[in-house]
C-alpha cells in the first residue's frame, strides 16, 4: 500500500490539474498541431508505462484505480503517438462527461493518498 499512496499523491492532483485546465483550454487543445499531439502523446505514454510497471496491482480496492490510469495513460499516448493527425478532443458532453471523470479520479486519489487517516507518521523503525 505506500507505493500505491506515493503514486497517488503525485498522480491524484496531477489527474485533478490536468481535468480542470483541459475544460478552460479545450479550444486551443483542440488546435493543436500534429507534433505537439505526438509529444503529449510521447509524454503520456512514458508515464503510463512507469506507473504500468511500479503498479500493476488488480485488487479490489483503490489501488487499482492507481493501475487503471496507469493502463489509461499508457493506452492514450500509444494512441495519440499512432495517430497525431486525429481529432483528439472537441466540446461536446462526452468531453466534459470524461474530464469531469478524471478530476473525480484525481479527487479519489489525492483523498487516499493525503486523508487523514493515511496521514499518521510512520512508527519509528525497531531498535536493534
Amino acid at each position: 500500500m505506500p507505493t500505491s499512496r506515493w503514486i497517488a499523491r503525485i498522480l491524484g492532483p496531477t489527474l485533478i490539474a490536468v481535468g480542470l485546465t483541459e475544460a478552460i483550454n479545450i479550444d486551443r487543445l483542440a488546435a493543436s498541431a500534429a507534433p505537439v499531439v505526438y509529444l503529449n502523446g510521447l509524454v503520456l505514454f512514458v508515464a503510463g508505462l512507469t506507473i504500468v510497471q511500479g503498479h500493476n496491482r488488480w485488487v479490489r480496492a483503490w489501488p487499482v484505480l492507481v493501475t487503471l490510469t496507469g493502463w489509461l495513460l499508457f493506452c492514450g499516448g500509444l494512441y495519440r503517438m499512432v495517430a497525431p493527425a486525429a481529432a483528439q478532443m472537441s466540446k461536446t458532453v462526452t468531453t466534459y462527461g470524461l474530464l469531469t471523470v478524471l478530476v473525480a479520479i484525481g479527487g479519489v486519489l489525492t483523498h487516499k493518498a493525503y486523508g487523514a487517516d493515511h496521514c499518521q507518521a510512520d512508527p519509528p523503525p525497531p531498535r536493534t
